[in-house]
């Protein structure tokens, strides 16, 4: 595990298959989606490795002052089960605590299965869509306290 920027050249390349992934899955909605994951904003980053493969990344970015966002978590689909995704999400919430957060929260689609079940495994409670989801039907937010 690798924490690093926006800048890193192993995250830039992970979003480029976790944007494909989600066209996929979101369709003609994922323009809407994709808006709001620009990666050029975001400082914390981490790049998870299997050997020397990267293998996921997933990043956070502040929420406001006591609150830090999880954004663009990303397994490659041959490394998943191996509880790459687990670990990555626990190095962030370290992270943010350090930080001195207080809280993370998080949007996932209702098409993400396997992020679904992650972040209920993980402690992560489902709560009222938060600002810009709160009309879209089709997301899910989660947050849990650090």
């Amino acid at each position: 595990m690798r924490r690093t920027n926006s800048g890193d050249n192993n995250f830039l390349h992970l979003v480029v298959e976790l944007d494909k992934d989600l066209a996929k899955r979101n369709g003609d909605s994922n323009d809407f989606f994709a808006q709001f994951n620009k990666t050029d904003l975001i400082k914390n980053v981490i790049v998870a490795f299997k050997g020397n493969t990267p293998a996921g990344c997933g990043a956070m970015k502040p929420y406001d002052h006591y609150v830090m966002e999880i954004k663009r978590m990303f397994v490659q689909p041959d490394m998943r089960g191996n509880g790459i995704a687990v670990a990555m999400l626990q190095e962030l919430e370290a992270w943010a605590k350090e930080l001195g957060y207080k809280k993370c929260i998080l949007e996932t689609g209702d098409q993400m299965p396997e992020a679904i079940r992650l972040y209920q495994k993980t402690g992560y409670q489902i709560i009222a869509n938060y600002c810009p989801y709160e009309n879209v039907a089709s997301s899910i937010c989660f947050e849990k306290a650090l």
